[in-house]
């Protein structure tokens, strides 16, 4: 017998500030049909001034729990992927669980950038597996629109603010590809490659800092890296892309997608793709695609699904699930 991490519910929420590419043409030298020829993005979400990414964080939290018919002190342990948290410290996940009311369990955040919530769900599979925890809360939480040069038109139009949330609950599977939950992971970081997308500033250069990408190498890197991980993932659950029911990837860039499903040889069709209307959200961008993906109808029960990432580091990864 086998103990999976299998999902239980799922659930995102988006801050009511809505900005088209419209609303970049009178701040920069661009246009509608500029952004989205080049990122498939067509609008994305801004968090409001007072608004933190735990506040965020919490609300697709409590969408997550009431999905799965649970209450918060229900969950053993809350983790948080994200790059922006409210504070140096503590966690936003230890804020998440002040939020919900939360009183047991533990809680940690997870930072790997755009690859957090794969490598979040791989931290949560693990501890399910061995036992040390029952049922986790995964998010994915951001506010990106923090972190962004206004000046610069090549990284300000891509991003966006949200988040998304899965709850993972222990479940006993055959030990076979035919189980529900978490099958396989894959992950990786190369430290020689940080130039290419970062933050210029931090808690030891006392500053905030704002993103800094080279993105045409970012592109190349992640179109190699992201097929070459799923790949990983898929053959580790003895599993291959003909098998895939839906690829969720991290939505940074509609190219990236594609060209990402093009070299797996999985078509269009089988890809749930949300960021025409959020951007990158980073590590929310995963979660927020499972839950709107599962809110069309297109992930049922039983359907077996590959979401893979790369962001900052650069740090990569994949996670083979059956829903």
């Amino acid at each position: 017998m086998t103990i999976r991490a299998v999902v239980r519910g799922v659930g995102h929420y988006l801050p009511d500030r809505v900005v088209p590419n419209s609303e970049f043409e009178t701040l920069l030298d661009t246009s509608d049909d500029w952004i989205r020829t080049r990122s498939g993005i067509e609008r994305r979400h801004f968090a409001a001034e007072n608004q933190t990414t735990s506040d965020l964080a919490a609300r697709a939290a409590r969408a997550a729990l009431a999905d799965a018919g649970l209450m918060p002190d229900d969950i053993d342990a809350i983790i948080l992927a994200t790059s922006t948290a409210d504070l140096t410290f503590p966690s936003a996940a230890t804020m998440v669980q002040a939020a919900l009311g939360m009183t047991r369990g533990f809680a940690f955040d997870v930072q790997a950038v755009c690859a957090g919530f794969v490598y979040a769900l791989a931290n949560a599979s693990a501890l399910i597996a061995s036992g040390q925890a029952q049922r986790i809360l995964v998010i994915g939480a951001e506010t990106f629109s923090k972190l962004m040069d206004w000046t610069d038109r090549s990284t300000c139009v891509l991003f966006g603010d949200g988040a998304g949330a899965l709850v993972l609950e222990a479940a006993d599977g055959g030990g076979t590809s035919a189980d529900r939950g978490i099958l396989a992971t894959d992950l990786h970081s190369d430290g020689r490659f940080k130039d290419l997308l970062y933050v210029d500033g931090g808690v030891s250069t006392r500053s905030t800092g704002l993103l800094r990408m080279q993105g045409r190498e970012v592109f190349r890197h992640a179109v190699e890296k992201l097929a070459q991980t799923a790949h990983t993932s898929l053959e580790k659950a003895g599993l291959t892309a003909a098998d895939v029911d839906w690829i969720v990837p991290h939505q940074a860039n509609l190219r990236i997608i594609t060209a990402t499903a093009q070299r797996m040889q999985v078509p269009m069709e089988r890809v749930v793709i949300t960021v025409q209307d959020h951007g990158n959200t980073s590590a929310a961008s995963i979660p927020l695609a499972l839950s709107i993906g599962r809110q069309r109808g297109q992930i049922k029960t039983g359907d077996l699904i590959v979401t893979e990432a790369i962001g900052g580091g650069l740090a990569w990864g994949s996670v083979v699930l059956r829903w």
